[in-house]
């Protein structure tokens, strides 16, 4: 079960709204960080089950970090929140091996529909 999680965005504001949309009545353990680097180095020591993370950022980018993350933990659940979703945009995050991309700003559904395949391919279900 997913219960750890890093909200990676350099506005509060964009971090508050990614809290909002969590699932009710789940108790999650929320590290966050509001830049690239921040989000790299929190990965490394906290070993989140899930990331969310933007990819314009100041100080390190998201697809720098994305790929960051992903050397220290191949198997790592990613999912971009991005206003960006031209196709090149998901091609690359995809690339470099993004979980999943919810267009910004969040909803709760795209939010609880994403950790719900995290944890499918958490627990060795198929990628849906």
């Amino acid at each position: 079960m997913i219960r750890k999680l890093l909200i990676v965005d350099d506005s509060p504001i964009a971090r508050k709204i990614t809290r909002k949309c969590l699932p009710d009545g789940r108790d999650f353990d929320i590290r966050e960080a509001g830049n690239g680097q921040e989000g790299v180095d929190l990965y490394g020591q906290e070993r989140p089950d899930c990331t969310f993370l933007d990819l314009t950022m100041p100080v390190m980018d998201g697809f720098e970090a994305l790929a960051r993350i992903m050397q220290q933990d191949p198997d790592a659940l990613v999912i971009v929140c991005t206003a960006d979703v031209q196709e090149k945009v998901l091609q690359r995050v995809a690339n470099l091996g993004a979980f999943r991309v919810i267009k910004k700003p969040p909803s709760k559904e795209n939010i609880t529909r994403a950790l719900e395949l995290a944890e499918a391919r958490q627990q060795g279900g198929a990628d849906a």
